[in-house]
């Protein structure tokens, strides 16, 4: 009785799948003004930057001739592939100090604080409810020769005159790019950190396992989809910058939207700009997919159904 019990609710559930499976003509009609969107204004001007990406600048004409010269000149010359390399290293460095000031303060604000939680986390994002152009323009004040940082070394005795090093430096950018993506960082851990069932944390202490031990393995495992969504958003959003570089690193500081954009407006070599542009859009790509993936591997949700089988 049990045996044809199972089989029936088996039956009823496939048909359920195989109703819900079947094509729906009302939702083509739904999906049809976001694919025009979607085609004419994201996937035809990728079209037109890869197919720029062949063609050659003659005395400043674009020429339609197949070549394969932009892509050999990106690779063989050093101010383009060690700018990219430059600019890896910047995205690197933004994302792992965005990752480490972000982390400790949405776990305090998760677990240490009891009353006005959510007055804190608002106070912590209100930086995003500012102008990046504002946030990008404050920091060259405060390193500036005559800005905030060198008049109070002065007022203190540290140094008798400004510094040059504070501004133009990639020290700067790093330090810019930093704090204008920590907030973004600091959400996606927090909304990881705030799923994390409570009373695994106890059942962890109930068993004997201390403070740090607890954190080790059962609240970071746990929060590190999170983590890696976060640090994925500063790393490809600083990769893509070109704003905070031109204001705060001058030209030794030069990321490679820098350069694209130079070479897009001065130079007027839409080539050569779009083959650097298809180059990071793949790196870009890879790197989202290597992320999406170890995301998927560190979500407790998913290792569930693996370990179920489904």
């Amino acid at each position: 009785m049990s045996v044809n019990i199972s089989t029936q609710v088996r039956q009823t559930t496939s048909r359920e799948k195989k109703k819900h499976q079947r094509f729906n003509p009302r939702l083509l009609v739904l999906l049809i003004p976001p694919l025009i969107w979607l085609s004419v204004f994201l996937f035809t001007p990728y079209v037109a930057l890869f197919l720029n990406s062949f063609w050659k600048v003659d005395f400043g004409t674009i020429v339609h001739t197949f070549t394969w010269d932009n892509y050999t000149k990106f690779f063989t010359n050093d101010l383009y592939y060690g700018t990219l390399l430059k600019t890896l290293k910047i995205a690197s460095l933004v994302t792992i100090f965005s990752v480490m000031l972000s982390y400790p303060l949405a776990y305090f604000i998760n677990f240490k604080v009891k009353k006005n939680k959510q007055l804190m986390y608002t106070l912590v994002i209100i930086p995003l409810w500012v102008s990046y152009l504002v946030r990008a323009y404050a920091w060259k004040i405060v390193l500036g020769q005559d800005g905030i940082l060198n008049s109070v070394l002065i007022s203190i005795g540290i140094i008798h005159k400004p510094l040059e090093v504070f501004l133009y430096s990639p020290y700067a950018v790093v330090l810019a790019l930093t704090h204008i993506y920590t907030p973004w960082v600091l959400m996606s851990i927090y909304t990881s950190l705030e799923h994390i069932p409570r009373n695994l944390q106890e059942a962890s202490k109930d068993l004997g396992a201390g403070r740090f031990r607890t954190f080790f393995k059962v609240i970071l495992p746990l929060s590190l989809p999170g983590v890696i969504a976060g640090a994925t958003f500063a790393f490809v959003l600083t990769m893509g910058d070109f704003l905070a570089p031109q204001l705060l690193g001058g030209t030794s500081s030069m990321m490679i939207s820098n350069v694209v954009y130079s070479l897009f407006g001065v130079a007027n070599n839409w080539p050569l700009g779009s083959t650097i542009g298809i180059v990071t859009l793949g790196l870009v790509l890879v790197i989202l997919e290597v992320t999406h993936r170890l995301e998927k591997r560190t979500s407790s949700f998913e290792n569930v159904k693996e370990n179920k089988g489904v």
